[in-house]
């Protein structure tokens, strides 16, 4: 079966009625499907599945061991996210596969396709978490602690799904058989559009963090409490929205974003008692956030309220393996070389790795959001580029 029909195969699994998109978080019942799919597409085409002590899965063709050749992506999602981030870069590397099986290729170095758990961060906060634990990046100890947003820690919800979380860690043994890894993933921007190809090499990934604010105030009653009585946090953390897209514009290559608020406790008529507010930054951000951390601490001094500024995860600038990149140009044909400000876990994986990565055209520019697309025959030309690729890495 070929990737778009693979990509058929779960578009019903983990749809977000509410949002739109679809809403598939690790160690959900969505995200639990997919990985019962995948074991079983992986095992229709020969391939052996295995579950490393972090809960990412692999698909072994051939013995594992040094050297193999690694690719893959992730299953899971933002919250009402499109089809594309993640999925395409699975069912793309499920069909090379298969296409190199069925025209008689035997590869001299083992071969796996890799799925990483909770890429995005949807449920726990903390991106490329998968990576993160399988190369050391994130304590074993902080990432077991981490809770989602209904308080269920990250080693619970493991657990719940039949896994060992006092295992989560550094895996050299995971990390010694990988030779080179390839990521295949929808281009989350519009950059191939304007190329006029369906295919690029990637080049580099923008330095990203997260950081968490939280303001405290007073909560009271929205009708009995007079506006000069107030200590609302709500409004702190409005200055630092308005703040992230004004001050992140003055400066050449950032971008910062508030994509989630969380008042407590919440209601309508309820003046809220505390606010946490998580900022995204890319580029050049910890100077951007450092001037929005300095509105956020005069802001609330204003106001009455209190802030506590908290990283949650930060990663630089990472430029993918110069000859790998070469090589992947030379054996595509010159295909171009692409940017992106999205993070990965080929990113990740570079600091330990030969890594590179493959971003197929996306024609409405839209990425994390149901708008998110790519056409059928673009998908095409990403699982020839990528099968081509693997013929030449691993034979």
């Amino acid at each position: 079966m070929s990737a778009v029909g693979l990509l058929g195969e779960i578009a019903d699994v983990g749809r977000d009625r509410s949002r739109g998109g679809y809403s598939r978080h690790v160690f959900d019942s969505a995200e639990g499907e997919l990985r019962t799919w995948f074991t079983e597409q992986a095992g229709r085409r020969g391939l052996d599945v295995e579950t490393d002590r972090n809960g990412n899965l692999w698909a072994w063709w051939g013995t594992p061991g040094p050297g193999a050749v690694v690719t893959g992506s992730h299953l899971d999602s933002v919250p009402g996210g499109g089809a594309f981030d993640g999925p395409l870069g699975v069912v793309s590397a499920l069909d090379a596969v298969a296409r190199l099986k069925e025209s008689g290729v035997r590869p001299r170095r083992p071969l796996a396709v890799l799925v990483f758990a909770e890429e995005e961060g949807g449920r726990f906060g903390v991106p490329c978490l998968g990576s993160r634990l399988l190369t050391g990046a994130i304590d074993a100890d902080r990432a077991r602690a981490l809770r989602d947003p209904d308080g269920v820690t990250l080693a619970e919800a493991a657990r719940r799904m039949g896994f060992a979380p006092e295992r989560f860690g550094r895996d050299e043994e995971a990390l010694s058989r990988i030779g080179t890894f390839l990521e295949l993933h929808v281009e989350q921007g519009r950059g191939l559009v304007d190329l006029g190809s369906p295919v690029a090499v990637g080049s580099t990934v923008l330095a990203h963090g997260r950081w968490r604010f939280t303001f405290t105030g007073q909560g009271n009653h929205a009708g009995a409490t007079l506006m000069a009585d107030r200590h609302d946090p709500m409004l702190p953390a409005a200055a630092v929205v308005s703040a992230a897209r004004r001050i992140a514009s003055k400066v050449a290559g950032a971008r910062a974003t508030v994509g989630r608020i969380v008042p407590k406790p919440g209601g309508t008529n309820v003046i809220a008692s505390t606010v946490d507010l998580w900022l995204d930054a890319r580029g050049p951000a910890r100077p951007v956030v450092d001037e929005i951390a300095e509105v956020a601490r005069q802001a609330a001094a204003d106001e009455g309220c209190e802030v506590r500024l908290t990283e949650e995860s930060f990663s630089d600038t990472v430029a993918f393996d110069s000859g790998l990149r070469k090589r992947l140009r030379d054996r595509l044909g010159g295909v171009p070389e692409l940017p992106t400000g999205a993070g990965h876990d080929a990113a990740v994986l570079a600091a330990h790795v030969p890594a590179g990565m493959l971003y197929v055209r996306n024609p409405t520019g839209i990425s994390h959001a149901p708008e998110e697309f790519a056409e059928d025959d673009d998908v095409e030309h990403g699982v020839r580029a990528l099968t081509e690729a693997l013929r030449d890495l691993s034979t």
